[in-house]
């Protein structure tokens, strides 16, 4: 069977390339693979169709490299979903306007039975857990794409963790990555709370106001996404350090895990991931089983969006669970919100946010 697809925003996540991930010269200009329409592209009978944006110029470069014909090239959303008949729709916008583009394509004429939306799945909690609640009335799948979780290594890691319990109880996690915390470092979070299948309780946090993107994005002085991080207590005992202060250029994507059974110390930057079983009190270091050779941003990440879109196409069969729904998206951004509460209160925030709290829009792109 042949499905159609959408994409609601035509910047550098859906297909034009990623400040940070690509050649500066190529971004805005060239098409590029690691992208929701390069996922498209790589499965079969999975088609992108049609796209929109509010910006003409950007809907016709997308368009001219994507080859998406002219009649397909909507100004506004809302046409797009008015005129199409689709089965998955991409939200690549801005992280504030995800809550609007995905009630608005649940609820569209277009009916699609998935909505693929980009991490963050919003900038408040009171948001995604709308989002959330309409897709399921709409009978909607809504699949956030933190693309770790469509990289089978992690996925293996996952299951060791999970149901081998190669680490047994984990006591302690300790995370480092790059500011800022929503456009980047909810990558981390989400990472973590999939690794241990667990959610937040309470956090204290600490924002340091920095955002190195600014400039280089050209964005809004009245963005409130910044480095930041603090202390996580999670609902499966474990207690979890964050430091998301890193310029981008110094960082690396560290996380070190300390269990019962054993410890594990990952770094996807250099791609080195290292486990010691523990045995009658000494740390023994031995392969990680089933997973083999080095995790990559070449090649892992940019892998992820073909990943995403045949899963994508695999929830429109019918043949699985999802693998990154909603309810498991709003965690790390719970924890983002409750260290920027914490840090402008300077208190403990308890999980899950009272019900003011929930309404707190930490904005970012």
């Amino acid at each position: 069977m042949s499905y159609r697809a959408g994409i609601i925003g035509t910047g550098g996540i859906a297909g034009m390339g990623i400040l940070g991930m690509h050649d500066e010269e190529t971004i805005g200009n060239e098409k590029v693979r690691a992208s929701h329409a390069g996922g498209y592209d790589a499965v079969d009978d999975l088609e992108l169709v049609a796209i929109a944006d509010i910006d003409q110029e950007r809907l016709d470069t997308f368009g001219e490299a994507w080859d998406i014909t002219e009649e397909s090239r909507y100004v506004g959303h809302n046409s797009m979903l008015a005129a199409e008949n689709l089965d998955v729709v991409s939200v690549c916008t801005p992280s504030f306007l995800h809550h609007e583009h995905v009630v608005d394509a649940a609820t569209s004429d277009a009916d699609p039975d998935v909505i693929w939306c980009e991490k963050p799945i919003a900038s408040q909690v009171s948001a995604a857990e709308e989002m959330i609640d309409v897709c399921d009335q709409t009978d909607t799948e809504l699949l956030v794409n933190h693309s770790f979780r469509f990289t089978e290594d992690l996925q293996i890691l996952h299951r060791l963790i999970q149901e081998e319990e190669i680490l047994g109880d984990i006591h302690s996690v300790s995370a480092q990555f790059r500011m800022e915390l929503l456009r980047n470092s909810t990558h981390l979070l989400d990472t973590l709370v999939y690794l241990l299948d667990a959610r937040a309780e309470s956090v204290n946090g600490y924002i340091n106001g920095e955002n190195e993107a600014l400039d280089t994005l050209d964005a809004q002085d009245d963005v409130d996404d910044a480095g930041g991080g603090g202390m996580v207590n999670l609902d499966n005992e474990t207690f979890a350090t964050i430091d998301c202060t890193i310029p981008r250029a110094d960082s690396s994507m560290m996380i070190s895990f300390i269990g019962s059974a054993g410890k594990l110390y990952m770094n996807n930057d250099d791609g080195e991931w290292r486990y010691w079983r523990l045995e009658d009190g000494e740390h023994i270091e031995e392969p990680l089983p089933d997973i083999e050779g080095s995790w990559s941003w070449d090649e892992d990440y940019r892998d992820s969006f073909a990943n995403a879109a045949n899963h994508v196409r695999a929830l429109l069969d019918g043949d699985c669970e999802n693998y990154s729904p909603g309810v498991e998206a709003k965690r790390s951004l719970e924890i983002i919100v409750g260290f920027y509460i914490s840090h402008y209160t300077g208190s403990r925030v308890d999980i899950p946010l009272a019900r003011p709290l929930r309404d707190v829009r930490i904005k970012s792109w």
